[in-house]
């Protein structure tokens, strides 16, 4: 029997800490983004362009794409020259569900990746090549692999560091991912795949979001002490209720150190409204790169209150907008969009 990564001595890292590049996968499926594709890549381009200012970036675009890519980084005033194009195929954008979890060895300084299974969050859309670049990333980098026969996306689950996760019960329980699945197995495999000694739960995730309610839309830690969680203020939407109860167990839970967290809250924008449809914003979709924070906007009033709450919760890094009403058509924002690679 193969010893798991927490015997070897892994460990997934928090976001927080010291990043040797982002990742991202370059917008290819029109179809996704009817009457608006055209918008995407240049957005993407701006949000690749933002983070090149802190640190590498690395981009799955494959045949045609690379061609785009290069032009629209161009012209986005990106740094080429810490941003690498990378020839792996997927079926969407949102790299934080598709690319691999990244884990590392504290002591050797090691890194490796878990590659779970991801099937476009319980079947809804197509993931076939999406499944596949854990393992194409794993070969690129030439790092060892670790693969779990579960499904476990990135943005539903958010890690202290130091032996604590969060997520939700609509994800993780959901018998779109969980029928016929033995759940203390799946448990034990998280807890020996990322070095995780308790699993926290809170419940419900925002009306309307294609993933059934990552975490990353949610709450957020900010350190093994401090949580930020999205509110409510509206007690007539949909998600008064729930936000409310997840609150509530936020604040109940304990650190490694056997404290409650800090519990920040963060506003939730007002609803988007597209085709009849509504869509789910958030402040909580930040990304976390070295010495800064881009956050997600949507041209609401309540953006430049997020922006000076997060600047407030990192006062040595530098908190960017970036307008994501574009992007959101989708369903996500910019952490759905990314996944960090230890340094």
């Amino acid at each position: 029997m193969s010893l798991s990564p927490r015997k070897l001595g892994f460990r997934m890292p928090a976001e927080w800490e010291k990043q040797s590049a982002t990742w991202l996968s370059w917008p290819s499926n029109q179809k996704l983004w009817p009457g608006h594709y055209d918008l995407v890549p240049p957005k993407f381009a701006e949000f690749a362009a933002a983070i090149s200012k802190f640190q590498p970036v690395k981009i799955n675009a494959s045949g045609k794409l690379k061609i785009e890519a290069e032009k629209l980084l161009k012209e986005a005033r990106a740094d080429l020259s810490v941003i690498e194009l990378v020839d792996i195929a997927t079926d969407d954008v949102w790299c934080r569900d598709h690319g691999p979890i990244f884990i590392k060895n504290d002591e050797t300084g090691e890194l490796a990746i878990t590659d779970w299974e991801f099937h476009g969050w319980g079947g809804k859309f197509e993931a076939s090549l999406d499944n596949q670049v854990p393992k194409k990333i794993a070969k690129h980098l030439g790092l060892k692999s670790f693969s779990f026969a579960f499904e476990l996306e990135g943005g539903g689950i958010e890690v202290t560091g130091d032996g604590r996760l969060l997520t939700t019960e609509a994800v993780q329980n959901n018998p779109n991912r969980a029928e016929g699945r033995n759940d203390d197995a799946f448990h034990q495999a998280i807890k020996e795949g990322l070095t995780i000694d308790e699993i926290l739960w809170i419940g419900e995730g925002l009306d309307n979001d294609d993933t059934d309610g990552h975490i990353d839309n949610l709450a957020r830690f900010i350190s093994p002490q401090s949580i930020i969680a999205v509110t409510e203020q509206n007690s007539l939407s949909p998600n008064f209720q729930r936000l409310e109860k997840n609150l509530e167990r936020l604040r109940q839970m304990k650190t490694k150190a056997g404290s409650k967290f800090d519990v920040i809250p963060l506003p939730l924008p007002e609803p988007i409204r597209l085709a009849g449809r509504s869509l789910p914003p958030s402040y909580a979709n930040f990304l976390i790169v070295n010495d800064g924070v881009l956050v997600p906007l949507y041209g609401q009033k309540s953006d430049e209150l997020a922006m000076g709450i997060l600047q407030d919760c990192f006062p040595k890094h530098k908190v960017i907008g970036i307008d994501c009403r574009v992007l959101l058509i989708e369903g996500g924002a910019l952490h759905c969009l990314s996944q960090q690679q230890p340094a």
